[in-house]
């Protein structure tokens, strides 16, 4: 359950490369530039959405580049 903008997500970047079938070292990048854009916190197992616009508008950047390169 959400609590604002944040809420418990017990899992490891591990765990989240295994669900969404992407490497470790693409997951800790993909990580790294949402939290250096000020979109997301992700520690001790609490995603927290700083910025949702910006997140918004990272997701619709990497869809657009994702079809252009299918």
């Amino acid at each position: 359950m959400a609590h604002d903008t944040s809420y418990d997500l017990p899992v490891t970047q591990e765990d989240l490369a295994d669900a969404i079938r992407m490497s470790m070292v693409h997951v800790n990048r993909t990580l790294m530039v949402l939290r250096a854009a000020g979109a997301v916190e992700f520690q001790s197992g609490k995603l927290t959405v700083s910025d949702r616009d910006e997140l918004v508008e990272i997701a619709e950047l990497d869809a657009g580049c994702s079809h252009h390169h299918q």
